[in-house]
């Protein structure tokens, strides 16, 4: 009984000190500028003041904006791609499967200033900086190979009886995909869903090299209004952090019961 005790205590101070930057986020966010450097520091705001939130919401609206239709454009584009990719890889078994999983693995190596630099160079050439859906084809670079993994380990476990039905009823290829390894793969799709749109919403590097001067921004670049050379205005940015982290705490919250969910449970009885 003491060593359960001492465990929850261990768990309990854990969790505090990884919980601790984002209480501080929250508190800055709504300290006054005014008492932004007293030293030391308040673990509490003695005056609190939304005017932070005030600014995010009356300047960064934009920015959420285009962040949403860069993220959600990201996850339409990358199901799109990997979900048929995973399928062929699990299921109809092409020839050079294994060198084709094989470089999406080596993919997910290539650090991301190299693949910013080289989208600068083809998108100057193309002409198509500073453009939403050129964040939104970039960023699907990045999610596509990690969800075609993802994918195929969802679907390789479909049972194959499942599709031998639904060819003793007529079905191709095709309507096997979309009516049967599709819907029994939910969880699998929800999961990459997840992570591209995370992946997006939250990306710099490819925001800051190929959309820095576009009229479109996305949020992780609208945050620098509020950075200059000689202030920073950080209850701003830190409500701004705020705000941009509830989107994605939601997410993670409503999609955990279908991540941490059974592949394909209740698909097949015994």
């Amino acid at each position: 009984m003491r060593t359960r005790y001492w465990r929850t205590a261990a768990g309990l101070l854990m969790t505090a000190v990884m919980l601790f930057p984002v209480y501080w986020m929250v508190v800055v966010s709504l300290t006054p500028a005014r008492e932004m450097r007293k030293s030391p520091p308040s673990l509490f705001p003695a005056s609190p003041t939304l005017e932070g939130y005030e600014r995010v919401l009356r300047e960064q609206l934009p920015y959420f904006g285009t962040s949403l239709l860069v993220a959600l454009g990201t996850v339409v584009l990358t199901l799109a791609l990997a979900a048929p990719a995973a399928y062929a890889l699990a299921k109809l078994w092409p020839a050079g499967r294994r060198a084709f999983g094989f470089v999406l693995l080596v993919a997910q190596m290539i650090p991301g200033i190299i693949m910013a630099l080289g989208f600068y160079g083809i998108y100057v050439r193309l002409g198509i900086t500073n453009t939403v859906w050129g964040l939104v084809l970039a960023d699907s670079t990045v999610a596509v190979p990690f969800a075609v993994l993802v994918l195929t380990a969802f679907m390789a476990s479909v049972p194959d009886e499942l599709l031998q039905a639904a060819r003793i009823d007529g079905a191709g290829p095709w309507r096997a995909f979309v009516s049967v390894v599709l819907p029994a793969s939910r969880n699998g799709v929800i999961t990459a869903a997840l992570f591209s749109f995370l992946w997006a919403w939250s990306d710099f590097l490819f925001a800051a090299t190929l959309d820095s001067g576009g009229a479109l921004q996305p949020l992780t670049l609208g945050i620098y209004r509020y950075i200059g050379n000689n202030n920073q205005e950080w209850n701003s940015i830190m409500a701004t952090a705020v705000v941009a982290s509830v989107p994605a705490s939601v997410l993670l919250v409503v999609a955990q019961r279908f991540v941490a969910a059974g592949l394909t449970s209740g698909a097949v009885k015994d």
